[in-house]
């Protein structure tokens, strides 16, 4: 029961971290990893779906928010949403390629649901980009060790 719960809260902790909430995923895994209690691949396949499901919210989020882009509540403003999405489309969804990046990682991904990039073309480059992140900071973590 202690390895579901383990597994659980590495899955919301990615999950969480991959939306636009403040919240980090590596030092859960990095931790994770350095108890040698649990298979790595395990752990960095948990950690891969949540933070890719993470991703895929906030695409589901862009397909919806941007009609209300002039609201005044709306978290963003024009001129910065204009910006965002003139850079995704100067380079395109190659850029969901840095989806795992800090801070302009979880904007990209909404931006690309804004943009109405196809859910398949997002869920593959996310994954792609999510996996080889959590990769290399297992294969690092165990260079340490």
């Amino acid at each position: 029961m202690m390895s579901l719960t383990v597994y659980a809260g590495l899955f919301l902790t990615a999950l969480v971290a991959a939306t636009l909430l403040p919240m980090q995923s590596e030092a859960a895994l990095v931790g994770l990893l350095l108890t040698d209690t649990y298979p790595w691949w395990a752990l960095v396949a948990v950690a891969t779906a949540g933070n890719v499901l993470g991703s895929m919210i906030n695409w589901l989020l862009g397909r919806g928010i941007e009609r209300y882009r002039d609201r005044r509540w709306f978290p963003v403003g024009k001129r910065s949403l204009d910006r965002a999405q003139g850079w995704y489309q100067r380079y395109g969804k190659w850029s969901l390629l840095l989806s795992w990046a800090p801070i302009v990682g979880d904007p990209l991904t909404v931006i690309a649901g804004i943009l109405r990039e196809p859910f398949a073309m997002v869920l593959l480059l996310v994954t792609i980009a999510k996996l080889g992140r959590y990769l290399v900071i297992t294969a690092i973590t165990f260079g340490l060790t």
